[in-house]
């Protein structure tokens, strides 16, 4: 797995740009606040404003990267909620790049969302006594540049766990401050020094994740502020962790750095959250106008669930080296989630106009979102036209490993033209479909002319809620370029054939 060490956008271009797309898509009176100050009534600093929204930060994997959420919530529960955003993304972090030691630190972890299943936190009668020195020296994180510097190898990354560990006790008592770096203020820590509890083996500690549990829980905004900025102090240290006393010793790497280059495949939870935030920023504001099409026609619209995607990921044997078309891409989701899970080359077409344009933006939005998480896609090219005049799916398809066709609302005419492009296929070519383009019997002497014939077709089920248009199961079909197969059938019919016809001499032909 490959880290990206490309320049992170500001925060601040992140935060702003997304914002822009949040306002234009849901009016103040479709806001209310989630959270209140239940310490002080006339408290109105969780309430939608026309300008000075409330806002809190979350770092990201990658070195210089975190983004600002609406502390707001909307009134229609099936539209976008930043908070909840928030939450999902935060729990992923924490569950997938870190090690059990570092993720202790951050106090427990729930197996879902941190909303509704708030565990008891017990506080003591008299808070244990907090040792912070007077004086802190608190180096800046490094700059975006130096995300580019060579880190310790894969095999390295069980002693950085280790010494992580021992860094994280030190953090949990809030003593020995002056070796942390990129912490500008323990306020964050002894803020909540009066949640601490006592601990057997070690000194006390805080339960971060509980305590963000009963913030969301009670709504209580002052205590969500401080828990984040608590939980964001603990991200900062493990992306820039202190600096060693020996000027000659290597500096050590980005934690979540080294959690990527140890993965074999990113897990399916990051994927799934990455597609999730990036749909919600480019697509999700503008989903109104994906319904403006003629119902029935070919041109209706339709997504295909990441959950199924993965799965004819899978079926397919989709890897980094492939090249992925799509014939008839909508906003991109399919083909953008093959290069991301993969890594492969894809390519993806769409005739109508608003998807084409909701895709590219889609694009724009995954790129930066795979460098805010700290990895690499492959390369996506989209193009906006018809599939059938494209003489760019001309060109590729002779190269294509595997070419999807949701084709479930396709008109006959349509999947009939599309089915000569099929010949140029290589030789074990897959093609994927909602309908299918061959009969499921395989080669008879009724089909052995036909264009269809070359292909092996295998029958899957998906499962309800795995697309878009329904709530409901069914079915897709794998197409596998066979010709070696085809021959060998077509020779025997034709060895068959020959043997039942005995040619028969004229009678005048005996005279």
């Amino acid at each position: 797995m490959e880290w990206s060490s490309s320049p992170t956008p500001s925060a601040a271009f992140i935060f702003f740009s997304f914002f822009r797309l949040f306002l234009s898509a849901f009016s103040l009176s479709s806001e209310h606040e989630d959270f209140q100050n239940p310490n002080d009534p006339c408290d109105n600093s969780f309430e939608p404003h026309s300008e000075n929204y409330p806002v809190v930060e979350l770092e990201y994997p990658n070195t210089g990267a975190s983004e600002k959420f609406i502390l707001l919530a909307p009134k229609d529960p099936d539209h976008y909620n930043p908070i909840m955003c928030l939450e999902s993304t935060l729990h992923i972090i924490l569950k997938d790049y870190l090690t059990p030691p570092q993720r202790a630190m951050f106090g427990t972890l729930p197996d879902a969302c941190f909303a509704d299943v708030e565990m008891p936190i017990p506080i003591p009668s008299v808070p244990p006594p907090i040792i912070v020195e007077s004086e802190l020296s608190s180096p800046s994180p490094p700059p975006l540049s130096s995300a580019s510097s060579p880190a310790p190898s894969v095999s390295e990354a069980s002693s950085s766990a280790t010494s992580s560990s021992s860094i994280f006790s030190s953090v949990s008592s809030v003593s020995s401050v002056s070796s942390f770096s990129s912490i500008s203020s323990m306020s964050s820590f002894t803020d909540l020094s009066n949640h601490a509890t006592p601990c057997a083996l070690g000194p006390p500690s805080v339960d971060y994740l509980r305590l963000l549990q009963r913030a969301i829980n009670k709504h209580d905004g002052p205590l969500f502020l401080k828990v984040m900025n608590a939980i964001n102090a603990l991200l900062r240290l493990l992306k820039y962790p202190p600096v060693p006393a020996d000027p000659f010793d290597p500096l050590p790497p980005n934690a979540f750095q080294e959690a990527v280059r140890a993965w074999g495949f990113i897990p399916q939870g990051v994927i799934e959250r990455v597609v999730e935030e990036v749909y919600q920023r480019a697509v999700g504001p503008n989903v109104a106008q994906l319904k403006h099409y003629q119902a029935f026609s070919s041109s209706a619209y339709g997504e295909l669930m990441p959950t199924l995607v993965s799965r004819i990921i899978r079926d397919t044997a989709l890897h980094e080296g492939s090249l992925f078309l799509d014939l008839g891409s909508g906003v991109g989701n399919v083909v953008l989630q093959a290069s991301l899970q993969t890594g492969c080359t894809s390519y993806g077409i769409e005739l109508m106009e608003q998807p084409a344009k909701l895709a590219r933006s889609q694009l724009e939005q995954f790129q930066v979102r795979c460098r805010m998480w700290g990895f690499r896609m492959g390369e996506v090219e989209l193009e906006e036209g018809d599939m059938l005049k494209s003489r760019r799916v001309d060109e590729l398809i002779p190269k294509a490993d595997v070419v999807l066709v949701n084709n479930r609302v396709f008109e006959p005419l349509l999947n009939e033209a599309i089915r000569p492009k099929f010949l140029d296929l290589k030789e074990g070519a897959i093609v994927v479909s909602l309908r299918e383009f061959a009969p499921l019997s395989g080669v008879t002497e009724r089909n052995l002319d036909d264009i269809s014939a070359i292909f092996q077709v295998t029958k899957k089920n998906y499962h309800p809620g795995h697309v878009s248009w329904h709530g409901l199961g069914g079915d897709y079909y794998l197409h596998r370029v066979d010709r070696e197969c085809y021959a060998s059938i077509k020779q025997q019919f034709e060895n068959t054939a020959s043997t039942r016809t005995k040619p028969v001499r004229s009678s005048r032909l005996r005279r």
